[in-house]
């Protein structure tokens, strides 16, 4: 086949806002969330905040530094976005009572892909969830966890629609295991990250 052209992983930080902007287009992603439906506070409604309210949220965010997330890029162009961040910042996993665990303090949590259309199945989730494990396991993180969505029949393709917390088989590849496992809908998956540290010379 011919060669998939290159994907470089960035570290969201302010300066890159018109990437997002750019990214996440006049839909804001996915039905106008602009990143904000994990971080919705008790009582908010999704309906009430997408759109220009989650946009502005999410850019308040970037520019304060609080945003965690990666940018992944083909040539000059935004192609794909990872958020990333202790579990704690996005309140909304809490109240999923099938997301729920005992020890969500020690947890950095991956909940949200969004890969643009063209660039779909062409490794860029897997550069972005690549690239988070070693930047979450550089910065201390000792459980990283993920959300994944399991087909319903093995095999089948999961619409975009439903996939934006990634595919079980692509957190496995990068080494997650199941957590806690349903036989559909969200599965949740850690890695222990300070299990396989590379040794520094």
């Amino acid at each position: 086949g011919a060669l998939r052209p290159a994907v470089r992983v960035k570290v969201l930080t302010p300066s890159h806002w018109p990437d997002v902007e750019t990214l996440f287009g006049v839909k804001g992603a996915c039905a106008g969330c602009w990143c904000m439906f994990w971080r919705l506070k008790v009582g908010e409604r999704f309906d009430d905040v997408k759109g220009a309210t989650a946009k502005r949220r999410f850019k308040a965010l970037v520019m304060s530094g609080k945003a965690q997330g990666l940018l992944a890029y083909v040539g000059e162009e935004p192609v794909g976005w990872l958020a990333m961040g202790p579990r704690r910042s996005f309140p909304k996993l809490d109240r999923a009572p099938s997301l729920a665990c005992a020890d969500a303090d020690e947890v950095h949590s991956l909940p949200c892909f969004f890969i643009k259309t063209a660039h779909r199945g062409r490794g860029v989730a897997t550069a972005l969830l690549n690239a988070s494990v070693l930047a979450l396991k550089e910065a201390g993180a000792r459980t990283i966890e993920g959300y994944p969505v399991q087909p319903t029949k093995p095999g089948s393709k999961i619409p975009a629609a439903f996939a934006y917390t990634g595919t079980l088989s692509l957190f496995q590849k990068a080494g997650f295991s199941v957590a806690e496992g349903r036989a559909k809908g969200k599965q949740r998956v850690r890695l222990d990250a300070q299990s396989r540290l590379p040794k520094r010379r």
